[in-house]
């Protein structure tokens, strides 16, 4: 682990979407409060395995991120007995006890804004089944919620909303400057399982990014301990920890250099066995090598971006491959570089087409 207990390995030798539309947040109808008595809930077989949180969403479609944390932060969520934490996994037969909630009722969004919506995501529908939806997230949409955050994935499946309440249920994350593949369970069944899937590490993750600077080592692995940081002006961020530092987690990423220009910027791809906050962010910034328009991470002073680049993130979620929640074989989806990208690699005369060495990188 080395004199800090950390460990650090860095050496192992061996067509674009359209630019995103502006478009309002989908509108509701009006609606009714309801007002729910205290209940227990017994885990059915299909939601064994599911995070407090996203049993609570699937129980009550619209009940807000802030109320079911103000349930846990008082203590008012039980599970067998004991208080829970929203991110608890839960198992198939536990009893959950639910305090009384008031919420709005789940509202499908008008029909003409319902319609709007569902075209924007068939636009960027990368594959799809009954179980299963991929999208080309662009880059600058949210995946969630949050603090002054209207506009994002999360509420645009609401426009996919069954009329008993159910819909698309997201099963990963990425952030919000981070284009490309995310998976979206369509049932019940696919939320549960693949939620397993990228639980167990089953699911197999390839990013593209341009970074500053060219690594010495071609290939490689980034093996750290990363914990979140809170700064000054409220905000956080993740940083390279040690083993056994408060919140530390382990992190585990593969590398492989693709292509470079002038020696002074280069094209990597990465597999991240891990799926930490921030993973590939934090580790390319440790390796010294930060991905070009990052806000957070890029920490080289006095560099100036090379002239016709765009200032934004470029790190793209490239390809996803994962077993058939069903059992129906393997969905292996790519995507497309996003337009700041796409407009880079022209610029650098970098081909998309080009082999990939990270496919001979270990999955573990």
């Amino acid at each position: 682990m080395g004199a800090k207990s950390r460990e650090r390995d860095f050496s192992r030798d061996r067509a674009p979407i359209q630019p995103e539309r502006d478009h309002e947040p989908v509108e509701r109808a009006p609606a009714d409060m309801i007002s729910t008595a205290v209940q227990t809930v017994t885990v059915s077989a299909d939601e064994n395995g599911m995070r407090v949180d996203r049993f609570l969403e699937a129980k009550f479609p619209g009940l807000s991120f802030a109320h079911i944390q103000r349930m846990v932060r008082k203590g008012e969520l039980r599970v067998d007995g004991k208080r829970a934490d929203s991110k608890d996994r839960l198992e198939e037969g536990q009893k959950v006890r639910i305090p009384p909630v008031r919420r709005d009722a789940p509202m499908r969004p008008d029909e003409e804004r319902r319609a709007k919506v569902i075209a924007e995501l068939k636009d960027i529908t990368l594959y799809e089944d009954d179980d299963v939806l991929v999208i080309n997230k662009p880059f600058g949409l949210a995946v969630q919620g949050g603090s002054g955050t209207t506009r994002h994935v999360d509420g645009m499946l609401m426009a996919m909303m069954e009329p008993d309440g159910q819909r698309p249920r997201l099963v990963h994350r990425l952030d919000k400057d981070t284009a490309g593949c995310l998976v979206i369970a369509r049932t019940r069944f696919a939320a549960s399982t693949l939620a397993k899937t990228f639980r167990t590490r089953a699911a197999r993750k390839i990013y593209w990014a341009l970074v500053s600077g060219v690594p010495r080592v071609r290939q490689g692995r980034i093996s750290t301990y990363v914990a979140r940081e809170e700064q000054d002006d409220g905000d956080s961020r993740m940083r390279v920890a040690r083993h056994g530092d408060e919140g530390a987690s382990h992190a585990l990423t593969y590398y492989a250099v693709v292509d470079t220009s002038a020696q002074k910027l280069a094209w990597l791809s990465l597999k991240p066995v891990t799926g930490r906050t921030h993973q590939l962010r934090v580790h390319t910034a440790e390796m010294g090598h930060p991905i070009i328009g990052d806000p957070k991470y890029f920490n080289i002073e006095n560099w100036s971006l090379p002239g016709g680049i765009q200032n934004r993130l470029h790190l793209l979620a490239r390809r996803i491959v994962i077993p058939h929640p069903r059992g129906k074989g393997t969905i292996d989806v790519s995507a497309p570089l996003p337009p700041h990208m796409q407009q880079t690699w022209n610029l650098l005369g970098l081909d998309a087409k080009r082999y990939d060495p990270i496919l001979d990188a270990p999955d573990e």
